[in-house]
């Protein structure tokens, strides 16, 4: 249930935008707006009923220039599958078979440099820092980590509402480029898959100011 309302909500948001890319993009960009504050449609996975991921995302941005733009993204979520199956993709995500024995509650604040390389395409490097809290099936502390999680994604901005608000569909890789030890039950699982996930996608948005 969840990965479907993500996708379906990422499609139709990503459908609906597409056909107004040029009425939001002008030929030149302004910087009179550097301030916004935003986040992530990841956040409709909250109304999942089976192992809703308790997601909170905040988005605090400046633009440097007219193409590059630095923010802040403090967060929180918890998971019980390894990070390295897609969740919307690969059909392990969410099989009995591939549950932690529990599940990790992460805290993280990601430092975020976006690169504008054509009109509206931009290029992202997110680096995540967190603390990881491992917890057993009755949610009783069993261990705690740390985990470098970094964000390599490709998208496009939207102006709406006169540049009031803006969305950004994109794609992404991810990686986990450090992490220390998992509790047993925990690390077994997490060996099977890979540190990079590719094609996961993102819907960002917010608001000028």
């Amino acid at each position: 249930m969840q990965k479907r309302i993500l996708f379906l909500g990422f499609i139709v948001l990503l459908v609906a935008s597409t056909l107004q890319l040029k009425a939001q993009y002008a030929k030149t960009d302004s910087t009179s707006k550097r301030w916004f504050i935003g986040s992530t449609l990841f956040l409709l996975g909250n109304l999942s009923t089976t192992n809703p991921p308790n997601f909170v995302q905040l988005n605090i941005g400046y633009r440097i220039t007219a193409k590059d733009v630095i923010s802040f993204e403090p967060k929180t979520w918890k998971y019980a599958w390894p990070n390295g199956i897609n969740p919307i993709f690969n059909r392990s995500y969410g099989k009995a078979e591939e549950k932690f024995p529990g599940y990790v509650r992460e805290y993280g604040i990601s430092a975020v440099y976006q690169r504008f390389v054509w009109k509206g395409i931009y290029t992202e490097l997110n680096v995540m820092p967190t603390l990881q809290v491992f917890k057993n099936e009755q949610g009783r502390k069993i261990d705690n980590g740390f985990q470098i999680f970094n964000t390599y994604r490709l998208g496009y901005h939207i102006k709406l509402l006169k540049d009031k608000f803006f969305i950004q569909p994109s794609i992404a890789v991810t990686h986990r480029a450090y992490h220390t030890k998992l509790p047993n039950g925990f690390k077994e699982l997490d060996d099977k898959w890979s540190k990079f996930v590719f094609g996961e996608p993102g819907f960002h948005f917010g608001f000028n100011f």
